[in-house]
């Protein structure tokens, strides 16, 4: 699956920039650790693209992401790709079993607390975070209280990624697209 049909899908589903932004950002994340893997950055990508593409349909985790997946597959998406969607989510019953799958659930999250931290910066901006930055509101819970650490210190783990190595492969990542996000 080639990236722009992905992102039509993307387009057709998503209205909200900070939810197109959140996709992009994992993208870029996968992208990047494709590379690492030695793995196709394109389908890695494609999936951190289109993993919560259907949030906006199905806010709530009794349907996300699973009522996404006939979708997808009605529209041809690889069954790599589906499974890998329905694998971020702990609660499907699809256990993360490849690099691809380990890499957007340890992804996920984490691009949401970069955002944060990046936004109570002076410069408002990704171009000069650093982990310390993320590391200092690592134990502030009430900073950005809706993203699970737990699920973040487990994805690296999981995916053989010491911890704030993982999170400054993040931050590169998301730097390198940093004006789509809105954070040049």
């Amino acid at each position: 699956m080639e990236r722009n049909q992905a992102m039509a899908i993307v387009d057709e589903y998503i209205t909200n920039i900070n939810l197109k932004r959140h996709m992009l950002a994992v993208e870029a994340a996968l992208q990047d650790y494709a590379l690492r893997f030695d793995e196709d950055p394109t389908l890695w990508g494609v999936v951190g693209l289109l993993h919560d593409f259907d949030w906006e349909i199905h806010p709530d985790l009794d349907r996300h992401p699973q009522a996404g997946a006939p979708i997808l597959r009605q529209r041809g998406v690889p069954e790599v790709v589906v499974r890998a969607i329905l694998s971020h989510a702990d609660h499907s019953g699809v256990p993360r079993e490849t690099n691809l799958e380990k890499a957007l659930y340890a992804c996920d999250e984490l691009t949401g607390l970069i955002v944060a931290v990046a936004l109570v910066r002076p410069s408002h901006s990704l171009g000069d975070l650093k982990v310390k930055s993320v590391r200092k509101k690592w134990h502030e819970h009430r900073f950005a209280a809706a993203v699970d650490r737990s699920e973040i210190e487990r994805g690296a783990e999981a995916l053989g990624v010491e911890l704030w190595t993982h999170v400054g492969y993040v931050i590169q990542s998301m730097q390198r697209i940093a004006p789509d996000l809105g954070l040049a």
